[in-house]
Order: structure tokens, then C-alpha cells, then sequence
């Protein structure tokens, strides 16, 4: 089997009022074949950010909509995200930062 490598496209984040960490959500395409949506992005404590993939409640136990099943795609991911979320972030600072030019 040929492996090709995982590709991490079309990165979107939606804020929301930050609240016990969580910052918004992210959706992104996987291959160019998969669009995945409703990705939870938290701040860690360390610094960085923490993804959680979405569930379901059925029949009183949480059932995984999907998530990365290797660690590799999974820190792949992350980077993908974090660096996407990290610029939007720097972004929005220098906006709103104060011109001293005189």
C-alpha cells in the first residue's frame, strides 16, 4: 500500500466569547476529501492550544463523531490548527493596537 502524506487545508476559525478556555471552533479539509467541522479549540495553561474533537450524547454515553486514530495525523492537526489560530490572533492584536506616529 502507498502511504501519501496528510495534507490540512482550507483552515477556518469561528471565535467565540472565550469562556473556561475555549476560544471557538475550527473546521478544516483533510486530503482534500473530507471537510471536518465543529473542532473545539481550548488555551492550554502551558501556552498553545488543545483541540476536541466533537461527540454525541446517545443513550447517556458520548459517542466520537471522528478524530485522528495515529498520534501523527492528530499532532499534524494540531500544528495545522494552532499556527492558523496563532496568526488570526496576531492579526487581530496589531489591529488593535495604537498608532504612534506623529
Amino acid at each position: 500500500m502507498i502511504s501519501t502524506p496528510t495534507t490540512i487545508s482550507e483552515i477556518q476559525f469561528y471565535p467565540v466569547k472565550p469562556q473556561d478556555g475555549l476560544l471557538g471552533f475550527v473546521s478544516f479539509v483533510l486530503d482534500s476529501k473530507f471537510w471536518m467541522g465543529s473542532v473545539a479549540v481550548f488555551s492550554r495553561r502551558e501556552g498553545g492550544y488543545r483541540l476536541v474533537y466533537p461527540t454525541r450524547k446517545v443513550a447517556g454515553q458520548n459517542i466520537n463523531i471522528f478524530h485522528p486514530i495515529n498520534h501523527e495525523v492528530g499532532v499534524l492537526v494540531e500544528k495545522a490548527v494552532s499556527e492558523k489560530v496563532a496568526e488570526i490572533f496576531s492579526e487581530s492584536y496589531e489591529q488593535t493596537e495604537p498608532d504612534n506616529t506623529w
